[in-house]
């Protein structure tokens, strides 16, 4: 077998594989002799039918199959040993008509080779790069503060309504002089948050009810333009909704009010563990630290996407074969428009992707197990806290964890982002930090 490369283009090249007789007939033979053994043909004991017939039968499938077997495995071969930097598969050369296998050897088969550009990312000390310093402030702290106290809170009932409180009552419909409509729509404990009201005039009747008082309100016009809202408050279709015109009577049952937890002990509690915090001052403390770790995730996920827009700018544009990578693309997708769509696109996470790559060896960082654990680890514990749940017991947070290790997709997600967690401490030590401190309100508000 002979193999012969040229890439004259250096982003892409031309791969030949000459396949001689010798190459494959003894792995044809000793695969016909397989079949042979196992055949089941009638006229003949199991395994005793002549070699001749079963290539008769098989013969041109099994010498197809060991040659594209053996050029595969001699092409991927030979692109290792030769340290070619192949971006997706080979493709048959363009314009290149079929090998016919049915005649005699040699056969002569080209390939079309996509190479990875090379790169001059290399970063140090002259390169320079912002990394923010976003500070938990006090505002940050008292909402945080205020949402835990939301989640813990209670509803309770009351005697006269005030601003986003709950209502239960009943509704009864009324003719045009106030009477109650015989046969007219009526709703047993139905509820309302007059809040929710479209129309502040009709918001407003409600203000100060209390339990038994009847209240005379109009549907249509409290939500004038959600037949849905009325239709749900009513028990009725939403086409018989639309034909609503007429004031409803409402008398108050109950009134119900969401209260926000007490800051004490009990709330402490709930949100870090029991015994973690003792006082108020302690529960900012932590609160502030908690926030602090998001907020330097924050700001570590900022410093890799600044490192990426540095180094794009320091590369320019970059060179492919961009016939090659298009033929690849459709060859996976078998969707042109969606490859000519996004092919800038995917070109572009490509250049970061290979870019990143020469980085992490710069840096000499590598992943292991562990880390891929750590990131999945840290990503199921940030998604708890953001419901206000920080004291989760570690043996459910593994159980999580292994759960999802067991799918690919998130697994090869969690070893980007390890890359990316080692890469940013490693970069850290590289480049000339320009250290900003930044209010959390002004950094939202920084461009992406």
């Amino acid at each position: 077998m002979n193999i012969t490369f040229e890439n004259p283009e250096k982003v892409s090249g031309l791969l030949t594989i000459t396949v001689e007789e010798a190459d494959y007939q003894d792995n044809v033979r000793k695969t016909l002799n397989e079949y042979r053994k196992k055949a089941n043909i009638p006229g003949f004991r199991p395994g005793q039918a002549p070699l001749s017939l079963i290539k008769r039968q098989a013969g041109a499938q099994v010498k197809v199959d060991t040659i594209n077997k053996l050029v595969g495995e001699k092409l991927y071969e030979y692109i290792k040993e030769n340290k070619i930097n192949m971006l997706g598969d080979p493709m048959p050369h363009l314009g290149e008509e079929p090998v016919d296998l049915d005649a005699p050897a040699p056969y002569t088969l080209k390939f079309d080779i996509a190479i990875a550009p090379e790169m001059d990312v290399k970063l140090g000390k002259d390169d320079s790069i912002v990394y923010y310093n976003i500070k938990a402030e006090d505002k940050m702290i008292d909402q945080q503060i205020d949402a835990y106290a939301s989640r813990g809170g209670s509803y309770e009932k009351v005697e006269a309504y005030e601003d986003n409180d709950m209502l239960k009552g009943d509704l009864r419909e009324l003719n045009a002089d106030g009477s109650t409509k015989e046969g007219g729509i009526t709703v047993s404990d139905a509820v309302m948050m007059p809040a929710y009201m479209k129309v502040d005039e009709q918001k407003a009747i409600f203000n100060g009810a209390k339990v038994g008082d009847i209240i005379t309100f109009n549907p249509k016009k409290a939500y004038p333009e959600s037949p849905v809202e009325i239709s749900t408050l009513l028990k009725i279709t939403k086409e018989e909704a639309e034909n609503v015109e007429a004031d409803f009577s409402y008398q108050v049952t109950e009134i119900t009010r969401y209260k926000k937890h007490e800051i004490n002990q009990e709330l402490f509690d709930q949100v870090f563990g029991e015994g973690t915090v003792a006082d108020e001052a302690a529960f900012r403390a932590k609160v502030a630290e908690g926030l602090q770790e998001q907020l330097n995730m924050s700001a570590d996920y900022r410093f890799i996407a600044d490192v990426r827009k540095y180094v794009e700018n320091k590369l320019g544009e970059v060179k492919y074969a961009d016939d090659i990578m298009k033929r690849i693309m459709l060859a996976n997708t078998k969707d042109k428009e969606n490859v000519d769509k996004n092919y800038e696109a995917s070109i572009k996470e490509l250049t970061w992707h290979l870019a990143k790559n020469k980085l992490l060896e710069q840096c000499e960082v590598k992943i292991d197990d562990n880390d891929v654990k750590s990131v999945a680890q840290d990503m199921v514990s940030l998604q708890f806290a953001q419901y206000g749940m920080t004291n989760i017991p570690e043996e459910y947070i593994e159980n999580y964890v292994n759960e999802m290790l067991k799918k690919p997709e998130q697994v090869d997600q969690f070893v980007n982002q390890a890359a990316d967690r080692k890469l940013m401490v490693a970069l850290k030590d590289v480049v000339t930090l320009e250290t900003k401190e930044i209010s959390f309100e002004d950094f939202s508000k920084l461009e992406a």
